[in-house]
């Protein structure tokens, strides 16, 4: 089977995303939000998804694509028979009378570098998710697309008719399109085009250098870094899992689901990625996106929510082809009907830097005392309550050691933030709760085989209990974290280093890929326990399973090295930046560029 890879660029602004092509076509552009319907998806379906591209008039070409250096800049090179062109493809972002202007914009720079190039423009988006064709208004310079709640407009320098009647022409001079959601670009075009790149490019090298990281791998800890910065949706602050919906963890698995929600399970080591290259201004948007939703539940936390905070994420199947044929085709995500008992101790350590980190002032905003007590007490609660575990098991519900591990670690935050706030009620009802949780972990050991399982009473092994080395559960230099540790690498790690999240039956049969975030956690893992260089060597293996811009996927199919699951995938990006910093740490090189 040959080696299947996204053969796609990320670009965005912290309002929408779109993944670019290596032949310049988009892919996949959700507007106006990063969970609306796609305006261009042929990324699910061909016929049905739109067009927007810049390809040769004819005959074949090769292409290249490649980010300017530090920032969200994607370039492709497009070389056929009479000449060679590039696209600049960017989501304007730069400060702007004290905020920042990220408009719904996507700007294309088309330039001849050699030749006379022949090219063809086509711009059709659509909306419903593929179920409504837009009308088409042509005005002096720019053609209106109709028929969502506002228009899409496509201003440019290139004679419209060429672009309406799909005709192709020689570029020879540059040309800009550039597309616009609601509020249109009445200005200048080149001067403004251009002006918007520069302080875009500026913007994104300024971000990159108040970066703090080590020397080791820098290149893919920036490239995880900007892209995982771009999947913050920032009107509200929430973090996506990933832009996409449906790509399959496996082809033909039909585990196709879509990823555009915040996970509440994914909260503690995002802001831990964050906190570890020193960015708190994500830190704290994403700070207050979790404690508005903390303040509104009524009975329990969800596994995720909607970048509004939204708790209704009913999931649909949509009349679409699939990615190569993949099907079904789900928007929304019934995963946020599911009992996940950790998201209470995810919320609490997550929170914990609010409240013991000097550098974040003003607690108070959040009413902490109110927030602890509230989830401790849904600790308490659920202490005895199965549910479907991290992995969100559709039709199993067991008493799951990470579920235990997370009650445990939510605790001890809970205690050191009555401790900040000297609460002696709260550290005592913290304090109770951290021993009946490690109570129940305890009752996940298997002695014989000295390793701790994925549940009470189950024999099976989870990549989730590598967690128990990585939050400080066991001590890392005890003989029952080694002993754990090569359990786990003799069950759930392939010849290439690669780990499954587990590998008995669930709702869908066994898994077929790995899981990228379980191959960083096991390079933690050694990290913490002193295998320095082991950690080293997995890591620079994992790194090679990034496309050619070093984006990373959900899976990997370990035969293979291919890539599959959404793309490109913030857990797996947050899983590098976190390894590479455990590892730093260890090498103790400076935390500084």
């Amino acid at each position: 089977m040959a080696k299947h890879t996204y053969d796609m660029g990320l670009i965005g602004n912290c309002a929408f995303l779109a993944l670019i092509r290596k032949d310049t076509s988009v892919a996949w552009m959700c507007w106006p939000r990063f969970d609306s319907s796609f305006v261009f998806g042929d990324l699910l379906d061909t016929q049905k998804g739109g067009e927007f591209s810049v390809l040769p008039a004819s005959g074949e070409f090769r292409s290249r694509q490649y980010y300017l250096q530090n920032t969200n800049v994607l370039c492709t090179e497009i070389e056929q028979e009479n000449g060679r062109y590039r696209v600049t493809d960017y989501a304007p972002r730069f400060p702007q009378y004290e905020r920042y202007y990220k408009p719904l914009m996507i700007i294309r720079k088309l330039e001849p570098l050699a030749g006379s190039p022949r090219v063809r423009v086509r711009c059709n988006p659509v909306g419903n998710y593929g179920q409504t064709e837009l009308s088409r208004r042509r005005s002096s310079n720019h053609i209106a697309f109709l028929g969502l709640d506002e228009e899409i407009r496509l201003t440019t320098d290139i004679p419209l008719t060429y672009i309406l009647e799909s005709e192709d022409f020689v570029l020879n001079e540059p040309r800009y399109l550039v597309l616009t959601y609601g509020a249109p670009l009445e200005a200048a075009l080149e001067s403004t085009a251009e002006r918007f790149l520069r302080s875009t490019i500026e913007y994104w090298r300024k971000w990159v250098k108040s970066t703090s990281i080590s020397n080791f791998h820098q290149e893919a800890v920036i490239r995880s870094a900007l892209a995982l910065k771009l999947h913050q949706y920032e009107d509200t602050g929430a973090i996506i899992a990933a832009s996409t919906t449906s790509l399959p963890e496996a082809p033909g698995s039909t585990r196709n689901w879509d990823y555009r929600y915040c996970w509440m399970r994914d909260t503690y080591y995002t802001l831990t990625s964050f906190n570890n290259i020193g960015h708190f201004e994500e830190m704290e948007r994403y700070f207050h996106y979790i404690a508005n939703i903390s303040t509104k539940v009524k009975d329990k936390y969800q596994p995720l929510y909607g970048i509004s905070g939204a708790s209704e994420l009913t999931e649909q199947e949509l009349p679409l082809a699939g990615y190569l044929g993949n099907q079904p085709v789900r928007i929304g995500n019934d995963a946020f009907t599911h009992i996940q008992n950790d998201v209470y101790g995810q919320v609490l350590v997550a929170l914990l830097p609010l409240y013991v980190d000097a550098r974040f002032i003003d607690p108070e905003r959040t009413n902490p005392s109110k927030l602890v007590y509230e989830a401790l007490h849904r600790i308490e609660a659920t202490m005895d309550q199965p549910d479907a575990g991290l992995w969100e098991f559709r039709h199993i519900a067991q008493f799951h050691c990470y579920t235990y591990l997370f009650h445990w670690a939510g605790s001890n935050a809970a205690r050191k933030v009555a401790k900040a706030l000297g609460n002696a009620d709260m550290e005592a009802l913290a304090t109770e709760l951290m021993h009946k949780a490690a109570h129940r972990i305890e009752e996940c050991y298997d002695a014989e085989r000295g390793v701790y399982t994925n549940a009470i009473g189950s024999t099976h092994l989870d990549a989730s209990t590598l967690q128990l080395i990585m939050m400080g559960y066991l001590d890392p230099n005890s003989e029952r974290a080694h002993t754990h540790l090569r359990a786990l690498e003799g069950e759930l790690m392939t010849p290439e280093g690669l780990f499954y999240r587990y590998r008995h039956p669930d709702d869908f049969g066994t898994p077929e890929t790995t899981f990228l975030i379980c191959s960083f956690w096991y390079v933690e893992t050694l990290a913490c326990v002193g295998r320095t260089e082991d950690a080293i060597r997995e890591f620079e293996k994992l790194i090679t399973y990034t496309n050619h811009l070093g984006l990373l996927s959900e899976d990997v199919d370990a035969r293979t090295g291919s890539q599959w699951g959404n793309f490109p995938q913030a857990y797996s990006h947050v899983g590098l930046v976190n390894a590479a910093y455990r590892i730093a740490k260890k090498l103790d090189q400076p935390n500084f560029l």
